[in-house]
């Protein structure tokens, strides 16, 4: 399975969830992280400590890619029309991550519409960074993406200074001394988890 993470805006935590996707994805088959971003962050994060998975960069990807069952591509941020024609056509799913404010709401719409016009139809919406309760920043942009006739995943990824701790220390968010270090991981498990049972359901028909 090939899967792209992409964004038109930064902030949005693309690395980290290109990050903890491949990682979640290892625990299924071999897999490949490859950093197309030029700040090579995916890289540097595993050079602190190392990934239990592999990560190169997308001059290797084509060297590496034959021996991995799944392959994670870290994007560069803002992608131009050329870049969104290869992401559109080139891999089995494309996830956006998103943060739950309105500058970043309209951005995605930018970037939704360009996909459409291009025709790609395989691209679903990941809310990450979304603050805890009380407050109802992710169900009310989640409510405005569904009113849209957006796909969205059904599991979100919650704001936690854990994953900022993960990105300093080299490692992933569960090996991190963090008391909602668990909590964390089990976010990305869950979007993992919509990922595979997509995959087998696709496989049945």
């Amino acid at each position: 399975m090939i899967i792209t993470v992409a964004s038109l805006k930064g902030g949005q935590a693309k690395t980290t969830t290109a990050v903890h996707i491949a990682a979640q994805m290892q625990t299924h088959a071999k897999t490949l992280l490859v950093d197309g971003d030029p700040n090579r962050s995916a890289l540097n994060w595993h050079k602190r400590r190392g990934f239990p998975f592999e990560v190169c960069d997308e001059r290797q990807a084509v060297k590496f890619s034959r021996d991995f069952t799944h392959i994670i591509f870290d994007t560069q941020a803002r992608p131009g029309k050329e870049d969104l024609e290869v992401l559109a056509g080139g891999c089995d799913q494309l996830i956006i991550p998103l943060t739950p404010d309105a500058l970043s709401l309209d951005t995605l719409f930018v970037f939704t519409d360009s996909l459409k016009q291009l025709g790609a139809t395989q691209f679903k919406i990941l809310l990450t960074i979304v603050p805890p309760r009380p407050a109802r920043d992710g169900e009310d942009v989640r409510q405005t993406l569904t009113a849209a006739g957006l796909p969205v995943f059904r599991a979100t990824v919650r704001r936690y200074k854990a994953f900022q701790k993960a990105a300093l220390s080299g490692v992933l968010v569960k090996d991190v001394a963090d008391e909602y270090a668990a909590a964390a991981w089990a976010d990305y498990e869950a979007v993992a988890d919509e990922i595979m049972s997509k995959t087998k359901g696709e496989a049945k028909k």
